[in-house]
């Protein structure tokens, strides 16, 4: 008996190519756009929007198109009991393996971040991190990015005194305040050595489905291995991995 699951009917995977071809940095394309996007056939790409259209899965905005809202009714119903640490769960393995460090996912509790889930580095010099870890919200990257797109948390934190973790800790409520809003321009942040000497960080926001920061996905290690040009070449890889995850919990980008 053959183990092999179903052939991949191969409209059902265009259909599939379409729809990936729109994410959060692109939520609407034109019709050339999709079809670089998937290299499907022009004329097949034309015949498959325009029933996807008739059926609601795209919408017309003007001359371009976007995932339809009937896409987002059925999204909530999948979404609906979706436990957001069940979802990352691979996917912080993924990043552990393809990174080598170690994956975190952090959740904001009033003036602090908490460690929600982890997939620990098999490196034996690593940063010290577990599920329960607290830390303030005005260090590392983590706290940047949950402050970053949460304005009344930040100003709340802000008007609070800044302890200093390291002697790189900013302390400095007009300087923090800058480095969030170039962190929300940005889209990711990278820290080194605020919250602990010798360790650096770099974070991406996940959203809900109201458009609302629900964690901070995070890689970070020893900054000897792990340093600040290490970081910027996992900034892709790690917004993508937020993006899928947003996107799995029927999350959006805020307006």
């Amino acid at each position: 008996m053959s183990t092999e699951g179903p052939r991949r009917l191969l409209v059902l995977g265009k259909i599939t190519d379409i729809l990936d071809a729109f994410t959060l940095q692109h939520p609407v394309r034109s019709l050339g756009e999709i079809q670089q996007a998937t290299g499907i056939p022009t004329s097949t790409v034309q015949r498959l929007v325009s029933n996807m259209v008739a059926e609601g899965m795209l919408d017309r905005v003007g001359d371009r198109v976007r995932v339809g809202v009937r896409m987002a009714y059925w999204a909530g119903a999948a979404a609906r009991g979706v436990d957001l640490l069940e979802l990352a769960a691979p996917l912080l393995r993924e990043l552990r393996d393809t990174t080598g460090e170690t994956a975190s996912l952090f959740r904001a509790e009033g003036h602090h971040r908490v460690c929600v889930a982890v997939a620990e580095t098999r490196h034996a010099l690593r940063r010290e991190m577990h599920v329960g870890k607290v830390i303030p919200l005005h260090t590392g990257s983590a706290g940047r990015v949950l402050l970053a797109w949460s304005p009344e948390r930040a100003d709340a934190v802000l008007a609070g005194p800044l302890e200093p973790l390291t002697e790189y800790t900013v302390t400095d409520p007009d300087t923090l305040r800058t480095l969030l809003a170039d962190t929300r321009r940005d889209g990711f942040a990278i820290t080194v050595a605020e919250r602990d000497d010798g360790g650096s960080g770099l974070s991406a926001p996940v959203f809900d489905h109201a458009g609302e920061v629900a964690a901070a996905l995070t890689v970070s290690g020893p900054t000897i291995r792990f340093g600040r040009s290490e970081c910027e070449k996992c900034v892709d890889l790690l917004a993508g991995a937020a993006e899928k995850l947003t996107r799995t919990l029927g999350g959006r980008p805020p307006v």
